[in-house]
């Protein structure tokens, strides 16, 4: 749910070369005429419309009555007068095959429809709400899979006097688990969408989530189950009518006409011949025609399941607080945040004792090395943790809400509309299945409501406001057909699309090259004097930082090392590792000297070191830095969790 960006109104984007052409053309032909194009699948379902339509009018196609007794012709082979024969009563054996399909079809249907809704339904919801909702779905699954179908069918027709509907619908229920299992799997997949979170951040309700998003991607699997299962149904039909259930005689079935064909096979074996190629070719086209379908759809999706994140299951109701209190001139104050990930040792910190604020109309940065800690800290914030992860301790204050223990409703009704979310992969982030312009209407018509004209003028006006030079056409477009300029922009005019008081733009420029990372800043910088919008940035950019950020934090390894204005501490960093840092970038080194580099790499949580986290690779490190290192403030407005901070403001004045 969420990305979309693009050309400035001045300039073409860089990644779109002059002429508006950067892609192959990609064909917006409809699925079903691109079904069509498929011979097996047009042959497919020719034959099975074919079907439905002579059962539904079986009184008007049909040549004779099927109970109609010809006893002059009995047991005769096919004939002007009987096109497929009779059979041992002289019955026309065509006009029994079409009214037949009246009972076989119906009783498929009833099974397939059971099937499908009891293993969508199921399926989804495990897939999605994981946890104990996964365990306990888990665990239905292995009992039913376990208990043997077709004594279950018997029973159920004894029990309820060969009620065929009910033994069909019993079929479906006792055939769904394995099913559910497909549709639980690819959900799993889905879920981790980045589409999937940014739709939680804009508050989104679940249900909502679950039938836009999940349910047309699980759509080829559901399709292709759902066709093979209709012809296997077909088939049980057929033989609990060959055993005698069922419809009785002279009520003609095609599974009825089997028996009466086997029972005479010595004397005309050709009786056998029409329902059993009637069956079979049916049960054939249903499985053709899913496969054609799914193979349709993945041409129009064009892409898998990408990168895993979720919300975490597990929220505490009530979380330990730390001394500090918030800010109360802040817009977000976050307090002795900790958070936690599963490990295969465990569980172990990934975020200790985070403190940062950012106040009305700012932009913070958040900087430091992949690995430190960044994204997750962002996904506390907004209730998106990883799969197991959970906030041991902290607070999190955005206004008067507390959105560590806030409950699902309250947080639904504050993403979107007081906290949004840019992400770093704005393609990846949309939904392949809709447009951009109807992915923006989704969230002006949660936000805002509306009649469809309102919602669309709303959604023209935010892709005209993240300068696309033609909004209407990108509002046409799916997501495989923008580039990655116009896929950011449309990804910022949907976090605007609640007017949110905090936006919070995860590497919102990572994805894309050297001018349109430029322009991107500029439209975000130019937003956010127009709206009063509070910007928390995260980076690892020192010259995104020094561009658009008033205050930064610099995280390593989990903490929080450095905060400052950003103009102080780019003249004079207070902690060794934004020093080194800040001396790493393109500018900062000594002409014809190599740039300075930090050695070694970021620790992983388990390695953490128990003093300072840094100090393994710092130059100044000591024996005083093997004990826990506490935040100071060495000047006012200034922070540093550093026991040599004096020795960099020496080294610097030196």
């Amino acid at each position: 749910m969420t990305a979309v960006a693009s050309q400035d109104l001045a300039a073409p984007s860089s990644d779109e070369p002059p002429g508006g052409n950067s892609r192959p053309a990609v064909s917006r032909t409809p699925t079903w005429r691109r079904l069509l194009r498929r011979p097996l699948a047009v042959i497919s379902l020719a034959y099975l419309v074919l079907l439905v339509l002579a059962a539904v009018f079986a009184d008007v196609v049909a040549p004779y009555d099927p109970a109609d007794l010809d006893l002059d012709h009995v047991l005769s082979g096919p004939s002007a007068g009987h096109l497929l024969g009779t059979d041992p009563l002289g019955r026309d054996v065509l006009s029994r095959l079409i009214h037949g399909g009246q009972v076989s079809l119906v009783n498929g249907g009833v099974a397939a429809l059971t099937f499908v809704m009891v293993g969508v339904a199921t399926g989804l919801v495990a897939g999605f709400f994981g946890g104990w909702t996964d365990r306990v779905f888990t665990w239905a699954v292995d009992v039913v899979i376990a208990i043997p179908g077709l004594i279950v069918l018997l029973v159920v027709l004894t029990v309820f006097g060969g009620n065929m509907t009910v033994a069909m619908a019993a079929l479906g229920i006792l055939s769904a688990p394995g099913f559910a299992r497909v549709v639980r799997g690819v959900t799993l997949g889905v879920r981790q969408e980045l589409y999937i979170s940014a739709a939680k951040v804009s508050g989104l309700p679940t249900r909502h989530i679950l039938l836009r998003h999940v349910l047309p991607r699980v759509t080829g699997p559901i399709l292709v189950q759902a066709s093979l299962f209709f012809g296997a149904a077909l088939l049980v039909d057929a033989g609990l009518a060959y055993l005698g259930f069922g419809v009785q005689p002279p009520t003609p079935t095609w599974g009825g006409m089997i028996i009466e064909a086997a029972s005479v096979i010595s004397q005309q074996p050709w009786l056998l011949v029409p329902p059993g190629i009637t069956l079979a070719l049916a049960t054939l086209s249903f499985a053709l025609l899913g496969d054609a379908i799914r193979d349709t759809s993945a041409e129009r999706t064009g892409r898998q399941s990408g990168n895993a994140r979720r919300r975490s299951a597990a929220r505490r109701a009530e979380l330990p607080r730390p001394a500090g209190a918030p800010d109360p001139a802040a817009l977000l104050s976050v307090r002795g945040l900790t958070v936690s990930l599963p490990t295969s040792g465990g569980t172990a910190d990934v975020v200790a004792d985070v403190d940062l604020d950012v106040r009305p109309g700012e932009t913070v940065g958040l900087v430091g090395e992949s690995g430190c800690g960044k994204s997750i800290t962002a996904s506390a914030l907004l209730g998106l943790l990883p799969a197991g992860g959970e906030i041991r301790t902290g607070r999190v204050q955005l206004g008067d809400v507390d959105l560590t223990t806030a409950g699902k409703s309250l947080l639904r009704s504050v993403r979107g509309s007081r906290i949004a979310l840019i992400s770093q992969e704005p393609v990846a982030s949309l939904d392949p299945v809709f447009t951009a312009g109807q992915q923006v209407d989704e969230l002006v018509r949660r936000h805002h409501g509306g009649s469809r004209q309102a919602v669309r003028a709303r959604t023209l006006e935010l892709l005209t406001s993240v300068r696309l030079r033609d909004p209407e056409s990108v509002a046409r477009r799916y997501p495989h057909e923008l580039s990655g300029g116009m896929a950011q922009r449309v990804a910022i005019a949907m976090a605007l699309a609640g007017e949110p008081d905090l936006l919070v733009a995860d590497e919102p420029t990572t994805a894309l090259d050297v001018t349109v990372q430029a322009e991107i800043l500029r439209l975000l910088q130019s937003i956010q004097a127009e709206r009063g919008m509070a910007v928390l940035l995260i980076t690892h950019d020192w010259g995104v930082v020094a561009q658009v950020c008033q205050r930064a934090y610099v995280m390593y390894a989990g903490h929080v090392v450095e905060s400052a204005p950003v103009a102080a501490m780019i003249d004079q960093p207070l902690h060794p590792y934004s020093a080194g840092l800040l001396a790493s970038m393109p500018g900062r080194g000594r002409p014809g000297h190599h740039l300075a580099s930090i050695p070694g790499t970021v620790p992983a949580p388990a390695d953490w070191p128990a003093g300072c986290h840094f100090a393994p690779r710092c130059a100044l490190a000591t024996e005083d830095c093997a004990a826990p290192v506490p935040l100071s403030e060495p000047a006012p407005g200034r922070l540093s969790r550093c026991v040599h901070h004096d020795r960099l403001i020496e080294g610097a004045t030196a």
